[in-house]
C-alpha cells in the first residue's frame, strides 16, 4: 500500500516511515502543511497519516483536500491528548479513525490495515479477484491454487492492481506506486516493464489466464478476460 505520512515531528515523522517501510508499505512523508498540499495534489495513496497541527496551515484543510479528491483513500489523523474538538471535527469532516500520541507502531500498523480493508469494502485481510487472492498481513499470493513467489516489487503491483480492479493505471501511476517521488528522475519505464513481465508471466502460468491486460496508449488493467 501507499501511504502519504504528514507529520511536522521530524523524529516521530522519521520514526513511523521506517517503522511502516519495515512492514512493506510504500511511504512519502511531508512535514509541512505546503508539502502536504503538494503531495496530495500529485499523487494517489490508499492511505494518508495526518497531523492535524502543522506549520503552514491546518491538517483539518489538507482533510478537505482529501475527501473532494478520492473518497476511497483511509485517512487516520494523529492529535495530542487535549485535542478532543480537533479530533471531532476531523471525525465530521471525513477522517475513518484518529490515534493519539502518543502511541505504539503496531496499534498503527492495526489500524490502517483495519482502514483500508474497510474502505474496499472487505472484513477480511485477503483482496480477492477471480483467481487471485492476497493476503496484505501475511503478504501470501495465491493464482489458481498455486501460492506465487513474487520479489516486493510484483507484490506491489499486484497490490495495486488488487486495489484498483477494472481500472487503467498508467505507466506513470505504476512507477510512482513502486518508486515514490523517485518516480520524477527516471528516464524511461524498462524497469516497469521488466516487473509487468514477469508478475504476468508468474500469474499466467499458474492460471492459464491473462488477466492484466495491456491497454495500449494507456496503460494496464486488472480484468477479467
Amino acid at each position: 500500500m501507499k501511504v502519504l505520512i504528514i507529520e511536522d515531528q521530524l523524529e516521530l515523522l522519521a520514526d513511523i516511515s521506517t517503522f511502516l517501510k519495515g512492514q512493506g508499505y510504500q511511504c512519502e512523508i511531508a512535514s509541512t502543511f505546503n508539502e502536504g498540499e503538494d503531495k496530495i495534489a500529485l499523487y494517489e495513496y490508499e492511505a494518508v497519516i495526518l497531523d492535524i497541527g502543522l506549520p503552514g496551515g491546518s491538517g483539518l484543510d489538507l482533510l478537505k483536500q482529501l475527501k473532494a479528491k478520492n473518497s476511497q483513500t483511509s485517512i487516520l489523523i494523529l492529535s495530542a491528548k487535549d485535542s478532543l474538538d480537533d479530533k471531532l471535527v476531523g471525525l465530521q469532516i471525513g477522517a475513518d479513525d484518529y490515534l493519539t500520541k502518543p502511541f505504539h507502531m503496531a496499534e498503527l500498523n492495526a489500524r490502517i490495515h483495519a482502514l483500508v480493508r474497510r474502505n474496499l469494502g472487505k472484513g477480511s485481510p485477503v483482496i480477492q479477484f477471480e483467481e487471485i487472492s492476497l493476503n496484505t498481513i501475511s503478504h501470501q499470493v495465491v493464482a489458481g491454487h498455486t501460492p506465487l513467489d513474487l520479489t516486493n516489487k510484483e507484490y506491489q503491483l499486484l497490490e495495486y492492481f488488487l486495489i484498483n480492479p477494472n481500472r487503467v493505471l498508467s505507466k506513470q501511476d505504476l512507477a510512482e506506486h513502486l518508486l515514490g517521488d523517485n518516480a520524477d528522475l527516471i528516464d524511461n519505464f524498462d524497469f516497469l516493464y521488466v516487473h509487468m513481465k514477469n508478475l504476468r508471466r508468474k500469474i499466467k502460468a499458474a492460471t492459464e489466464t491473462e488477466y492484466i491486460a495491456t491497454i495500449y496508449g494507456l496503460g494496464y488493467k486488472l480484468c477479467t478476460p
